[in-house]
């Protein structure tokens, strides 16, 4: 808001800083999703350690972004703070983007949200993204504890208000008349607007994060990037994807649609190792899904398991949506995967015991498609 009493907008996020650029022989722009997994014997030092090195090793094999999502009361995910994790991973880092992947809306009050991202985009100007989903990235009891509510999904009912409101704050342009008009998100715009005040040419964009129509179909109608998590619904993406792309509206930053789709993908240099690591993945998923979340359990506890018929079909059916392989074989996979989804980036996420597997399988990944090494 300016002395006169005009409002204040930011300028437009450029198309620049969200579409990615296709790099080696890969089909379109390759990304990193981090949960920060903690494997059986590791701490969460090691696992964001690890975190650390692979951003790094993300920037100099031409990722073109890295997320981190929000987890809550999950021992074998050290992602519950992604604002914190993220300017940590500036300070590692100079020109890889960052982003939350997402940031859960209905936990946090949209002014927190504001605030801490504007200063992510003052640590690491041009670089931060702001993707944002409406789950609660945790169980029911621990959204109730988070949300300070009895009822969990009456926030989740709020989200496409608390967006708005979360934009308003980016932009400091609430109308006149409003209860917040006299409130700004520091860092902001608000500075520009100061005696010697610069407007920052940056803000970070806004992507929606969903599993199903829903924020597909949000996205679509205010002209924002959607991002779709196919690693966990993928029976989801195409029908998702699809509603995007039909309901979209050319908006201020985006004047045709942007969909990105996290992708679960392992390699490494021998198949059966592969077959290890994510069918040990797997047991940890079985667990966090019949209630006895944990650490990532390693590939000989793995083998030592005995499944029942009924664990070893839920095995089965979440790897069947896991690539793994050698890099040839992921290779393949992630090009059939954007064939049958056209995505216009795909966000991979590699989920296993180890830290030192994990970075192999990105630089595998890269090796694969002939990504440029910095």
């Amino acid at each position: 808001m300016t002395e006169h009493g005009a409002t204040h907008r930011r300028p437009p996020v450029a198309a620049d800083e969200i579409r990615g650029t296709r790099r080696g022989t890969a089909p379109t722009p390759l990304s990193v999703l981090d949960l920060v997994t903690v494997g059986a014997g590791r701490t969460a030092t090691d696992a964001l350690r690890t975190s650390a090195a692979l951003a790094r090793l993300a920037e100099s094999r031409g990722y073109h972004r890295y997320w981190v999502a929000e987890h809550h009361s999950m021992p074998g995910v050290a992602s519950s703070s992604p604002a914190v994790i993220l300017a940590h991973l500036a300070a590692h880092t100079d020109r890889i983007r960052l982003g939350s992947g997402g940031v859960m809306l209905p936990n946090h009050a949209p002014l927190v949200i504001a605030e801490q991202f504007g200063t992510l985009e003052a640590l690491a100007p041009g670089r931060i993204d702001l993707g944002l989903g409406r789950a609660p990235g945790t169980d029911g009891a621990t959204a109730a504890a988070l949300r300070r509510t009895d009822n969990p999904h009456e926030a989740a009912d709020a989200f496409p208000e608390q967006l708005a409101e979360l934009t308003r704050f980016l932009d400091d342009d609430f109308p006149d008349g409003h209860p917040y008009r006299g409130i700004h998100a520091v860092p902001g715009p608000v500075q520009a607007t100061s005696p010697g005040g610069v407007q920052s040419p940056h803000r970070p964009p806004v992507w929606l994060l969903g599993s199903s129509g829903f924020s597909a179909r949000l996205a679509g109608l205010l002209g924002l990037p959607f991002a779709f998590a196919h690693h966990f619904s993928a029976q989801n993406t195409v029908p998702a994807l699809d509603l995007y792309r039909e309901t979209f509206r050319p908006s201020q930053v985006l004047s045709e649609p942007y969909a990105l789709i996290g992708v679960s993908a392992l390699a490494t240099e021998d198949e059966r190792e592969a077959r290890r690591q994510v069918r040990a993945a797997a047991l940890g998923m079985l667990r966090l899904r019949t209630g006895r979340p944990g650490l990532v359990p390693t590939p000989e506890e793995a083998e030592a398991h005995e499944f029942s018929p009924l664990e070893s079909e839920f095995i089965d059916s979440w790897n069947a949506n896991v690539i793994h392989g050698t890099p040839d074989e992921v290779r393949t996979g992630l090009d059939d995967l954007h064939k049958r989804t056209g995505a216009d980036e795909l966000m991979i996420t590699a989920n296993a015991h180890s830290g030192e597997v994990r970075l192999r399988s990105y630089e595998l990944i890269a090796d694969a498609y002939a990504l440029p090494t910095a």
